[in-house]
């Protein structure tokens, strides 16, 4: 049984919601421990009416779902991801600055790296980065 510790990105988070995807499949497969900043959470509820009509679902299925993926997500208070945030500012802020929380909790925690399907985080080299495809091979 493959045991990885990866970082998530929201764009995985938020394809879990949306569909039956390979990204729910991942998710809901116990086989990675998965961590996510605090701020993930308040993305998604930011976009939460454009991702119910999106997933077309209801609200009561979008939180029933979100609830059931963030039990086999833990999230990461912010204290813990601002302590390596200059760092990621100075990895990624220049490429995409919407990044750094992940890039900030990855240089915070012990992990194996983080798992997104934005091609941004390819753009440097200081954490590893595992796309869905890469993980699909692996489990």
């Amino acid at each position: 049984m493959l045991f990885l510790r990866l970082v998530v990105n929201t764009n995985r988070i938020i394809a879990a919601l949306i569909r039956d995807s390979t990204s729910r499949k991942i998710i809901m497969s116990g086989k990675i421990e998965l961590v996510t900043p605090k701020f993930s959470q308040k993305e998604i509820k930011k976009h939460k009416d454009e991702l119910v009509s999106k997933a077309k679902i209801t609200n009561k299925q979008f939180d029933q779902l979100l609830s059931i993926l963030l039990t086999k997500i833990y999230s990461v208070d912010d204290e813990i991801t601002a302590k390596k945030m200059r760092d990621a500012k100075m990895i990624i802020g220049s490429i995409d600055s919407d990044d750094e929380p992940f890039i900030s909790l990855a240089l915070a925690i012990t992990n194996d790296g983080i798992w997104t399907d934005d091609r941004h985080f390819l753009e440097q080299k200081f954490v590893k980065i595992y796309t869905t495809a890469d993980l699909i091979t692996m489990i």
